[in-house]
């Protein structure tokens, strides 16, 4: 927390604004459209996934249809897809920002146009905090007319050619989940340029309620919304935004820093484009020179009690999605077997990151011992004395 919260949720509680409705919810929706340029809408609800939700529908996806998205990326992103009933279909990374290739979208939409399976939608993935090259991929779908989602779950703070994230394509997420780089705890956002069609989530996010004195319904709702409450945590959240950014900036570089001597362990790249908020910090084990799985250091980091993590499983390797097609894969699936998330936290202390450092050279020591160990002898050619 960074202290501004308890003044508005002290508010929501002096007024008794609780629920779903309330000034914390208006303002907070606004103050974020404002923080991202003001030519958006927004609409705060329950979770990224419930956003990524609302906006499918809107859409109009259902079954039948395919939804292109990220294969390297967290199953929030892809789950909505199959509350509509439709088919997933998982594009690959390029090694520039680890995000959607927007070679392989170009192709993978060409090819679909000559089979008349265009997908009804295109999820582009920021990953770790981190922009696609948004306007090669954009252009891409305007080409062939597929709306373009941003799923910046993970990249409130970050820059793309100037702009903030999430204001690319017609249609963006954020989350507010709890590690994410400012949070009400639980809670997502949708963000759109168009206001009839947020108005429409809306209404649909407050269970589908027609405007009558009784509980009236046409249409299916969820219970998407925000409470006023969590709404105010946001607000305060929102004014810390640019510190928590620098603070996860700077705990990357010292671990970028500190590993630069370390053969075969480089920082994710950071692409030109823009600024990576850096909101994870993930390293990439070369295995030419460092012959240990991440799962192995992650192993040995947690016996230390600390806590990390392999990049995040492809969706096309998933069992859930055994079946979806996918385009390539291979960029991704080498991402996800070199790659380690270490701990990042906007408040994370330098002693504290002085231990991971250490804890993580030793880990890597040991894992590569080990390695060495179970390998077996190499043979001799025949006739050596």
């Amino acid at each position: 927390m960074s202290g501004h919260e308890q003044a508005f949720v002290a508010e929501a509680f002096a007024t008794n604004w609780l629920s779903s409705v309330g000034p914390n919810l208006d303002a907070f929706e606004h103050e974020m459209a404002a923080r991202l340029g003001g030519e958006v809408c927004a609409l705060a609800v329950s979770s990224g996934t419930a956003a990524l939700h609302l906006i499918l529908r809107h859409l109009g996806v259902s079954p039948g249809d395919r939804v292109a998205v990220s294969t390297l990326t967290f199953a929030g992103s892809v789950f909505p897809i199959t509350y509509c009933g439709a088919t997933p279909v998982f594009l690959d990374s390029e090694h520039q920002s680890w995000n959607l290739d927007a070679e392989v979208v170009g192709e993978y939409l060409a090819d679909a146009a000559r089979r008349d399976q265009l997908p009804k939608a295109l999820i582009a993935v920021h990953l770790y905090g981190q922009h696609c090259d948004m306007d090669r991929i954009a252009a891409a779908c305007a080409e062939y007319q597929v709306p373009l989602i941003e799923d910046a779950a993970e990249s409130l703070g970050a820059t793309y050619r100037g702009r903030q994230t999430a204001v690319t394509a017609d249609y963006a997420i954020l989350s507010f989940n709890g590690n994410k780089i400012i949070t009400t705890t639980g809670g997502g956002m949708v963000v759109a340029r168009d206001a009839e069609g947020v108005a429409r989530m809306k209404k649909w996010a407050n269970q589908s309620r027609e405007p009558a004195v009784e509980y009236l319904h046409h249409e299916v709702g969820y219970n998407y919304r925000m409470s006023n409450v969590l709404a105010g945590i946001g607000r305060g959240q929102l004014r810390a935004l640019d510190q928590r950014v620098a603070q996860r900036r700077a705990v990357a570089e010292r671990y970028a820093a500190a590993f630069a001597d370390v053969e075969g362990v480089t920082l994710q790249p950071e692409a030109s484009w823009g600024t990576h908020t850096r909101w994870l910090t993930v390293m990439s084990l070369d295995p030419q020179v460092l012959p240990v799985p991440p799962h192995r250091v992650v192993a040995a980091l947690a016996e230390d009690d600390i806590e990390a993590r392999p990049v995040w499983r492809p969706m096309h390797t998933q069992p859930l999605f055994a079946e979806a097609p996918c385009v390539g894969g291979v960029v991704a699936e080498s991402l996800y077997a070199t790659g380690i998330c270490l701990p990042s936290s906007s408040s994370l202390s330098t002693d504290d990151q002085a231990r991971v450092i250490r804890a993580f050279r030793r880990a890597l020591e040991t894992s590569v011992r080990t390695a060495h160990r179970a390998s077996p002898p190499r043979s001799e050619p025949a006739g050596t004395p």
